[in-house]
């Protein structure tokens, strides 16, 4: 919210880009298409939330660079919001050169990019989707991820951008929780913990249980495609790879419904949405791992 905000005085423009199924936050300007559990209850926006503000928010596909080109053509746009790998929508990774494309299409036509790092941040690199991709966003969001899960959030980019926020500049700029001392020890705790090491053994053990439950479901005969960058991972029932919102609600949700009450059954706890990324913990070890799949297995032939 605070980051559009400063987008929009900064251009002196109104309209705002998101995509499809990706969520970031539940200020009204998002609550257009959104995905999370705005996906996972079938809502397409909210009540409450008036035409005239939601008619600010154009929406693409995600990987879709056409359509951003398109809709960048004929508006005169703040701002392109995007999850650099979405996380709302289950796990969907950015084409090759998407990142880098709106990167380009942002500048040519005016516009800030933010990336809502509220999930990539620190999980898929210590520099999150910036350093994993090589792309640098115009404004950054970051969430929880930084306080070791405890309620922080920060926002941030280059000098020009940051010193139109008030007390320097006229952008009013609040929060009730800015600044609490319990999330701030925790955040620095957490950054000093999250060293190469602890970085890289968390991305091998995703992996290793990605790759886990793709052999799982290839045994089993179930479609099944998973992905993962970091410690961030997610799967969908499905043979053909996820590459928008589109492509995630084809997916085979009775059948994930199924798999997640037998894996629950069997004591792993998975989020109770097709449409939401998993995420991995220093705590979960290779025991842990191994655990996981054997129950996991079970639970996919269960599910079958």
């Amino acid at each position: 919210m605070s980051a559009i905000r400063l987008a929009r005085a900064f251009t002196e423009r109104d309209v705002i880009l998101k995509f499809d199924g990706c969520y970031h936050g539940h200020a009204d300007s998002f609550l257009v298409r959104a995905g999370s559990g705005v996906a996972t209850l079938g809502l397409a926006n909210s009540p409450g939330v008036p035409q005239a503000l939601a008619s600010l928010t154009v929406v693409a596909p995600f990987n879709d660079l056409e359509a951003v080109e398109a809709l960048l053509r004929v508006n005169r746009v703040a701002a392109i919001i995007v999850e650099p790998v979405v996380g709302n929508a289950g796990f969907i990774a950015p084409d090759p050169r998407f990142l880098t494309g709106l990167r380009q299409l942002a500048s040519q036509h005016g516009a800030l990019l933010i990336f809502d790092e509220v999930m990539t941040g620190f999980r898929i690199a210590l520099g999150g989707a910036q350093e994993r991709f090589g792309v640098t966003a115009d404004l950054t969001t970051l969430g929880k991820v930084i306080g070791g899960g405890l309620p922080v959030a920060a926002y941030g980019g280059r000098r020009e951008l940051m010193e139109l926020v008030a007390p320097s500049g006229a952008v009013y700029q609040a929060g009730t929780l800015s600044g609490n001392p319990l999330a701030m020890a925790a955040g620095l705790a957490t950054l000093e913990d999250l060293t190469p090491d602890v970085q890289d053994g968390l991305a091998t053990r995703t992996a290793r249980l990605v790759q886990g439950l793709r052999e799982s479901a290839m045994r089993h005969g179930v479609p099944f495609t998973g992905d993962c960058a970091g410690s961030m991972w997610g799967f969908f029932f499905r043979a053909e790879p996820v590459r928008s919102f589109a492509d995630a609600k084809t997916s085979d949700v009775e059948r994930f419904k199924r798999f997640f009450h037998a894996a629950l059954d069997r004591g792993v706890y998975l989020a109770p949405s097709a449409f939401e990324a998993a995420f991995m913990s220093s705590a979960h070890d290779d025991d842990v791992i191994d655990a996981t799949l054997e129950r996991l297995d079970d639970a996919m032939r269960a599910a079958r």
